[in-house]
């Protein structure tokens, strides 16, 4: 009886564990971002290390790419939990942290722009039928949170995360396009969403820690 598997992408042609190779194996850059942000931290003063935001950060990224190679060699249910959940953790996550942090904004305003992205994200995957509504949402925080920064309060925590936003654009239209560029491309192009994500998330993290203010 052959293993029930879940084919999402590309690359995967059967049910065998190293039938993702190159989508398994380009999760170590987001192994190799945490271990930067981790060196990054260790030497910034003390206070920035004691906070317990840039940690929770670097913990996700980590776990993202733990997580997502797990699916991309298990491909089951459970593994496809462990690979979207710290995802999601981590762009709500940076999302408070970027409005309280860098934009100065107070709790119940961070947390109120934190839920509306996860209510955005739940829209555009209802009404378009979009499986990656929460990276579509979470693009557009990027933007308006990145344009107000800059714009409106000149805080240099602005064109890293519009930087973010831009390879984000890239990243997601990789992934977008994965399935329909099949017959052109054997080994399909979710691989550049893995490695321009975790530019994506080292650009954002640095932006919190390195210009956001300590705040809860």
């Amino acid at each position: 009886m052959a293993r029930a598997y879940i084919n999402a992408y590309c690359e995967r042609t059967g049910p065998e564990i190293w039938n993702e190779p190159l989508n398994a194996v380009t999760n170590l850059a987001f192994i190799v971002s945490a271990v930067l942000l981790v060196r990054s931290l260790a030497r910034a003063e003390p206070a920035v290390r004691a906070d317990w935001a840039p940690w929770a950060l670097i913990v996700l990224i980590f776990l993202i790419g733990i997580g997502s190679a797990l699916f991309h060699t298990m491909a089951t249910r459970s593994t496809a939990l462990a690979d979207v959940i710290p995802i999601a953790l981590f762009i709500l996550l940076a999302t408070y942290l970027a409005l309280r942090r860098l934009a100065g904004g107070g709790v119940w305003i961070s947390l109120a722009g934190m839920l509306s992205v996860l209510g955005l994200a739940a829209a555009i995957s209802a009404l378009l039928r979009f499986g990656g509504g929460s990276y579509v949402a979470a693009l557009v925080a990027m933007l308006a949170i990145g344009l107000y920064l800059r714009y409106r309060l000149h805080q240099p925590g602005g064109p890293p995360i519009l930087a973010a936003a831009g390879v984000f654009t890239v990243s997601l239209t990789s992934r977008t396009l994965d399935q329909p560029l099949c017959e052109a491309i054997p080994t399909g192009t979710h691989f550049l969403w893995h490695i321009l994500n975790a530019v994506v998330l080292t650009l954002v993290a640095r932006a919190i820690i390195r210009h956001g203010r300590s705040a809860p």
